[in-house]
């Protein structure tokens, strides 16, 4: 059955669209390392009891299913100074209203570490649980987010707040100088006995 001109290419229109919105799908193997992928898990895949990715308390003041989101796949985003699609990234998390903990890479040590993490040095980086995204994207960090179960519009309460963003390398407190220690007076010593004779030892016995 042949289609008219203008619907075919309607039908084609609708099957790109429909190619191009591909779904992602989270897995977590036995070791509840999680991953997103656009193929969905095999039929005999045993789902695995997500591991708490933040601390406990970390999460205090959330609702209940946010905090259970956030506690399975914590989402940590990496910035620097001067920096404008990390500001892009940190505004869609502010606004979608996930809760986040921020790091800033400033140092040479920063550095370093970034590349130990992700194997290069670009930002922004967004990480969600194990999963990490480099550079921003707000349709593709939108749908990892998605995937992951956090809310599309945000549930924070009006009094939370997300913690300050620190180094990612921890600052070392410089070490206490200290003050040289004054040496001991030494011990007097008792004067030695005198030897030989004398008034009260006339033969110079010695005991």
């Amino acid at each position: 059955m042949k289609l008219p001109i203008r619907l075919l290419g309607l039908t084609l229109l609708l099957a790109a669209g429909a190619a191009s919105a591909q779904s992602v799908y989270r897995h977590v193997d036995k070791n509840g390392k999680v991953t997103f992928s656009d193929q969905p898990p095999a039929a005999d895949a045993q789902p695995a009891t997500p591991r708490a990715g933040i601390a406990a308390g970390a999460g205090a003041g959330l609702p209940y299913e946010l905090r259970q989101v956030a506690q399975r796949y914590p989402v940590t985003l990496y910035t620097s100074d001067e920096c404008g699609p990390c500001g892009a990234g940190r505004s869609l998390l502010v606004t979608r209203g996930i809760p986040f903990d921020e790091r800033t890479v400033k140092s040479n040590e920063d550095v370093e570490a970034l590349q130990r993490l992700s194997g290069q040095a670009s930002l922004p980086l967004l990480s969600i649980g194990s999963q990490q995204l480099k550079g921003f994207s707000d349709a593709e960090w939108s749908q990892y987010l998605d995937a992951a179960g956090y809310p599309k519009s945000a549930q924070l309460p009006a009094s939370y707040r997300n913690p300050p963003a620190q180094p990612l390398v921890a600052v070392q407190p410089a070490p206490a100088v200290q003050q040289p220690q004054r040496a001991a007076p030494a011990p007097s010593t008792a004067p030695a006995p005198a030897t030989g004779p004398t008034p009260s030892n006339p033969a110079g016995i010695k005991f």
